[in-house]
């Protein structure tokens, strides 16, 4: 998940570069998706899952007749077939097993880091299809000349090069609000809404497919937007989107029995918060460490970016019962703070990298990164070089 979106990224040119390396989220969407309809099974029965008075989540109880008309209506979400959909994981596993060594390698890594521009151009001409245009070597050849002489960055080196702080500080944050944004957590919700907005147990599984959908949906409008928008606009978007509509659901909750229509509601705010999650956070996030780091840090940042992302998706699942059974209905508050805060920190701190090129949005950071040196340093220019007075006489 974060070596994909890197290759995109060094491979893009710099005017489609945001939409090629978001094209990993929009498949991974569709992946989703699919587990979702191949995981289908007939006859489900909701159980209580948590033990209060928010029942969350459904177990389905496994049939006792297993005909051969019900094997082929529950696809491969029945006890006898779950080997088999467990199985299924190694066929994209083997088709990118067999076609991957096909692929050329990045050309920023065969140019930067290993030094060789013919291999590089060759790379170039092989993933466009067309002549290599000069700007775009260019481009690759300044990010060269910028990181000459720098060895490849550990993680941890990151954390103590100043020059690097608000790049690492962005990506920490906005990894980090991904996961503690609540989307996951909406899907888990999404079966005892649906319930309660009277919509049979048989028939929730066909509608949680519907929650897949609008995320795939949204990755593909995401991708579309995004080098028309920019990087800002749809982070900030989606993460205001989501404020907005976790309070609405927190309060068709607070309202759900004693308003009749509440649980529709419930489940519009369902479908539209993951639209906003889709439409923002969910493609966005993987595309910034490719455009703020140079080619000698880019693969520190994932590695820190992915840790961050399975971290906090580790404590989210840990966590988020006990924000059931400590808030109730106002479960989904904390997640709407987070998603709150993560939009004002892009709208004051992130900087807009579409279209731009490394060396310009490495100078909007050297302003945060620097930014107190940078005062007492022309402070200092400005003590040191002063104009003389000016004398006015008459006297010859």
């Amino acid at each position: 998940m974060n070596v994909q979106p890197m290759y995109f990224g060094e491979s893009a040119p710099k005017h489609l570069r945001g939409a090629v390396a978001l094209s990993s989220a929009v498949f991974t969407a569709f992946g989703v998706v699919l587990g979702q309809v191949v995981g289908l099974r007939y006859g489900q029965r909701p159980t209580q899952f948590y033990q209060n008075s928010l029942k969350i989540q459904y177990v389905p109880q496994i049939s006792k007749k297993n005909t051969l008309a019900n094997l082929f209506r529950e696809i491969l979400g029945s006890e006898p077939c779950w080997q088999y959909l467990l199985a299924s994981n190694a066929i994209p596993g083997l088709i990118q097993l067999l076609t991957l060594p096909w692929f050329p390698e990045s050309p920023r890594y065969l140019l930067i880091d290993k030094g060789d521009k013919e291999a590089c151009m060759n790379a170039l001409r092989r993933l466009h299809g067309h002549g290599v245009q000069n700007s775009e070597l260019d481009e690759i050849l300044q990010e060269q000349a910028e990181t000459r002489g720098m060895k490849p960055r550990q993680p941890w080196e990151l954390f103590f090069d100043r020059s690097m702080r608000w790049q690492l500080i962005s990506v920490i944050i906005i990894s980090t609000a991904m996961q503690l944004c609540g989307n996951d957590s909406i899907y888990v919700y999404a079966s005892y809404v649906f319930k309660e907005a009277g919509i049979s147990a048989d028939k929730i599984q066909y509608v949680t497919i519907g929650t897949g959908s609008c995320e795939f949906t949204a990755c593909i409008m995401c991708n579309l937007l995004i080098e028309r928008k920019g990087r800002r606009f749809l982070l900030m978007g989606g993460f205001i989107l989501m404020t907005v509509w976790a309070v609405i659901f927190t309060i068709a909750l607070s309202f759900e029995h004693k308003v009749t229509w509440m649980p529709y509601l419930s489940v519009t705010c369902i479908f539209t918060y993951i639209l906003s999650f889709g439409m923002g956070p969910a493609g966005v996030t993987g595309v910034l460490p490719t455009e703020i780091f140079n080619q000698a840090a880019r693969p520190a940042a994932y590695m820190i970016a992915g840790s961050m992302m399975w971290i906090n998706f580790f404590i989210v699942g840990m966590i988020f019962p006990f924000l059931v059974s400590g808030l109730s209905e106002f479960c989904f508050v904390p997640f709407a703070a987070v998603c709150l805060l993560s939009a004002l920190y892009v709208g004051l701190f992130l900087p807009e990298t579409k279209g731009k090129s490394l060396s310009v949005i490495t100078s909007e950071f050297h302003k945060l990164n620097f930014k107190g040196q940078d005062r007492e340093s022309s402070s200092q220019t400005q003590a040191q070089y002063q104009l003389g007075e000016v004398c006015q006489s008459t006297a010859l």
